[in-house]
């Protein structure tokens, strides 16, 4: 199985650092670059192969929107949101309605991404 691809667009710093040392932990994800700012964000994701962004939203408990600018660019991109505090999180797909990520632990924003990933195909 090949390695997801993860780009992180994130503040505060902490929060970054925190986000990468739980990527760089998993043996099924690869860290492809940090930015900070929107503008390159765009322009990593188009030089880039990511399958996925985590990002921190750019005014408080609003829609990043960047999201909505890059699910139209690249519709397969997995899109992950985090407050700044930690408390909320959501997972942006191409159409599909955004997903809020209960109870956000490091654990269940990789639970969520993975399985936004690799969703289980039923025989039925």
């Amino acid at each position: 199985m090949r390695k997801i691809k993860v780009l992180i667009s994130s503040r505060p710093k902490l929060l970054s650092e925190v986000i990468r040392n739980l990527v760089e932990q998993q043996s099924d994800m690869e860290m492809v670059g940090e930015v900070l700012d929107p503008l390159q964000l765009l322009r990593m994701t188009r030089l880039t192969p990511v399958d996925a962004v985590i990002i921190t939203p750019l005014r408080a408990n609003g829609e990043p929107k960047i999201c909505h600018q890059l699910l139209v660019e690249y519709p397969p991109l997995k899109i992950v949101t985090l407050s700044a505090s930690g408390d909320a999180a959501y997972l942006y797909q191409s159409d599909l309605p955004k997903m809020r990520i209960h109870n956000p632990s490091g654990e269940s924003i990789l639970t969520a991404l993975r399985e936004a990933m690799w969703p289980l195909i039923s025989d039925n």
